[in-house]
């Protein structure tokens, strides 16, 4: 069923509906027509679930809100389903037994809100661990971002498989690297992983409560830091919710300059991660050696054009700080030419060895089904033949005016997800080079930025990092944060572990992780 025939045989249903500037459709339903309308988006007009979440409406009367975000990526638009539910004991019939996507996302409603998701098949605790006492809910606005609690010890099961010759290993939450605290239990027989369960959430910033209140630009340098590795495409996704909020037009030059930085995001971190997957996970170290070395080049260009070694600053409501003088263009552009013909040598390199080629090749294999039903996202998804980039599918920033590649690859191992951050390397330089021929055409352009003045309203954000899509919804209130919805690509994709790992071996393992690279400052707000 297309969208809008569905929108046609829906409209008697609807209590309330309006479109957004940003290409947003709001539908407000019934509480108990919510589930069956998304699942029917999902299952017969093939829309993606991207984000559901949860507001605190109380103050207006309105209990609950729940609201599903679904992509309609052919037509270029977003489909935003609500349904309000009672203040008093909020519950909705669970959309994961037919959506899986949606698994974290309830979990997560019913940890910081208290939304209970009817039905859900795992219905325990998700952010809060052990010591985090019942009946906590720290997204309502009743409870105050200070508040001190007491210690608790709620249970908090992890999977076990019986049978001869079954074993239990537990992995971290301390790890021997500077990654951050993550706990996996492997079911094995011998070295072989049956189920594999992560635990994440010992790191939670309260990021969203402490958001509650601010203005948009006190704002940014906490989202900046949601995951450090990404600091300029979530700044690019905050920024755009709140310009559509305040109805601000961003000039030309600031749109091509936020490409610019989002895609040198994406070839140092695309760099990193093909480094450090062929290099520390095999032994294969001329590639870890020689291409953190090209990555330290990158970063040190950062430091030189941005005033730091992570893409920060340049990104703010309204457009961008100030222009890139000729001088940082150039010196851009002269370092990702050398970096790419570099990398592309070392890539050619390992593509020899057949020993790398055989630890990368069908390990950690991600189906195209299980990638799509987990709304699995960036690499992840395109290494699965799920074709679908923010950049194209709903264009941003400048991206509308540059020829935007989307590469798939079918396989879906850790080979495969290799070679699509190669692929996306060498399109991530042409933007590169394109973005800053524009910026250099335009460089007496007057403004960089426009004024950008909240008032009141709710709106969407998005990008498509080098992890793969951030979305971001936004509503102000007088010109403060009333609510913002943060949702880093990892949050999606770190539950496909439990997909891509059974059937191989525990020295894999690393391989599979690394070729996700997953932040987990970014799944614990």
């Amino acid at each position: 069923m297309s969208v809008d025939l569905w929108f046609t045989s829906a409209t008697a249903s609807f209590r309330d509906a309006r479109t957004s500037p940003e290409g947003r459709s709001v539908v407000r339903l019934h509480a108990d027509e919510f589930t069956a309308a998304v699942v029917d988006l999902h299952d017969r007009s093939g829309l993606a679930l991207d984000l559901l979440f949860v507001t605190d409406d109380r103050a207006e009367g309105r209990g609950f809100g729940v609201h599903a975000v679904l992509a309609d990526d052919q037509d270029h638009r977003w489909l935003e389903i609500v349904a309000d539910l009672p203040p008093g004991a909020p519950r909705f019939d669970s959309l994961t037994r037919q959506v899986m996507a949606a698994h974290w996302y309830e979990r997560y409603a019913q940890d910081m809100f208290g939304i209970v998701a009817e039905g859900h098949p795992d219905p325990r605790r998700l952010v809060h661990h052990e010591n985090v006492p019942a009946g906590t809910h720290p997204l309502r606005k009743d409870f105050a971002w200070n508040t001190r609690l007491l210690p608790a010890d709620e249970p908090y099961p992890l999977g076990r498989v019986e049978g001869e010759g079954i074993f239990q290993i537990p992995v971290g939450p301390i790890h021997a690297g500077i990654i951050e605290p993550g706990h996996f239990r492997f079911n094995v027989a011998g070295e072989r992983i049956v189920t594999l369960e992560g635990k994440l959430f010992f790191t939670h910033k309260g990021i969203e409560k402490l958001l509650e209140g601010r203005s948009v630009d006190d704002a940014l340098p906490l989202i900046e830091r949601v995951s450090g590795d990404a600091a300029a495409s979530h700044a690019l996704a905050f920024c755009q919710a709140v310009e559509t909020v305040a109805g601000c037009e961003v000039p030309a030059l600031a749109r091509m300059l936020r490409v610019l930085a989002v895609e040198l995001e994406r070839f140092t971190m695309h760099l990193h991660d093909i480094s450090n997957i062929c290099g520390m996970g095999t032994g294969f170290t001329v590639m870890a050696a020689n291409g953190f070395r090209i990555v330290e080049r990158l970063r040190r260009l950062s430091a030189g054009v941005f005033g730091n070694r992570f893409f920060r600053g340049l990104i703010v409501p309204g457009g961008v700080t100030a222009p890139l003088t000729a001088s940082h263009l150039a010196d851009v552009e002269a370092t990702i030419r050398e970096a790419w013909s570099e990398f592309s040598s070392l890539v050619r390199l390992a593509l020899d060895s057949d020993t790398l080629r055989d630890r990368l090749e069908t390990t950690g294999v991600l189906t195209r089904q299980a990638a799509w039903a987990y709304g699995a996202k960036g690499v992840a998804a395109r290494a699965s033949g799920v074709d679908r980039d923010s950049r194209r599918d709903h264009p941003h920033a400048g991206y509308g005016q540059l020829p935007v590649t989307v590469r798939t690859r079918a396989e879906g191992d850790v080979f495969a997800r290799v070679m699509l951050r190669v692929d996306e390397m060498a399109d991530a330089a042409e933007l590169i080079r394109l973005s800053a021929g524009f910026c250099r055409e335009r460089a007496g352009d007057a403004g960089h930025r426009a004024a950008c003045a909240c008032g009141s309203g709710d709106a969407l954000g998005w990008s498509e990092s080098w992890r793969g899509q951030i979305l971001d919804w936004v509503r102000v209130r007088d010109g403060r944060i009333d609510r913002a919805v943060v949702r880093d690509p990892s949050f999606c994709n770190w539950p496909l572990f439990g997909e891509l790992s059974p059937g191989n071996i525990l020295p894999d393992f690393p391989m599979c992780n690394k070729s996700l690279n997953l932040s987990y400052s970014g799944t614990d707000l």
